[in-house]
Parts: structure tokens; C-alpha cells; sequence
């Protein structure tokens, strides 16, 4: 199976929750120049949302997400599978993680239709080191 794992930083930003919040924090980001490599929104109480953002170059988000005046929680770590999309991909790297003693407490994945997918591996902090050396990183 070909694919790689990274291990990954990510940020959270809790919102308002109300239309248009996904794209207006989305849009301020990449007008500066803030390229992620996922994202995530989940809901965060009655009127809040929270979105999970993973970028390319966690100090350029954390430099502008702070002239935006954006609060941000993180650094977290998680790891980003990405990879040809066979039968049994991601057992394998849970397999790794499950033998290792670590707790994937969240995933999240997707196919891209051509082959290929991605895949956010989310693990507790205390065990993130061990968790990057079950898989060789």
C-alpha cells in the first residue's frame, strides 16, 4: 500500500456559529496567504462552532490569525494519512497505533474518486510521541 503519514499541527477556532462563518474565516486566510492542509467545523454548543485548522506553516497562521484577531487553541497534533486508496489502508495504521498501546480518540477521511485519499488521525497529546514512533516518523 502506498502512502504516507505526517505528523501535523492543528489550531482551533471557536466561532459564532451563524451563515457564512465557514467562508468568511476561510476567505481571510487564504487572502493571507494561510494555505491548510485540512480543516474541520464542528458544533460547539447552541451558538458556537468550532473549526480545526491544520496549516502548511503552523508559525505564518498563528502570526496572521493574530493580526486578524482571530483566537487560536494549539498547538494539538494529530497525524495526516494520505495515499492511494486500496482495501485495508487505514486498518493497517490502526493496527500500528492499536499495538503500541495508542488511543485514536477522532478520525476523519476522505476518497478523492481517482485513487487517492486523506485521512486526520487524532490522538491524546500524552501519547502523540508514541504514537509517531509506532509508525517510524
Amino acid at each position: 500500500m502506498a502512502f504516507t503519514i505526517r505528523p501535523v499541527e492543528y489550531y482551533y477556532a471557536n466561532v459564532r456559529d451563524e451563515l457564512g462563518a465557514a467562508y468568511r474565516v476561510l476567505r481571510q486566510l487564504a487572502d493571507l496567504g494561510v494555505n491548510l492542509l485540512a480543516f474541520t467545523a464542528v458544533p460547539s454548543g447552541p451558538s458556537l462552532a468550532q473549526f480545526a485548522l491544520f496549516p502548511e506553516d503552523p508559525n505564518k497562521l498563528v502570526a496572521e490569525a493574530r493580526a486578524a484577531q482571530l483566537p487560536l487553541d494549539g498547538p494539538y497534533h494529530a497525524l495526516l494519512v494520505q495515499g492511494d486508496d486500496e482495501l485495508g489502508a487505514l486498518a493497517s495504521v490502526h493496527e500500528q497505533l492499536f499495538r503500541a498501546g495508542v488511543d485514536v480518540y477522532a478520525s476523519s477521511g476522505v476518497t478523492d474518486d481517482r485513487g487517492a485519499f486523506g485521512y486526520l488521525v487524532y490522538v491524546r497529546e500524552d501519547q502523540f510521541q508514541r504514537a509517531v514512533e509506532a509508525l517510524g516518523l
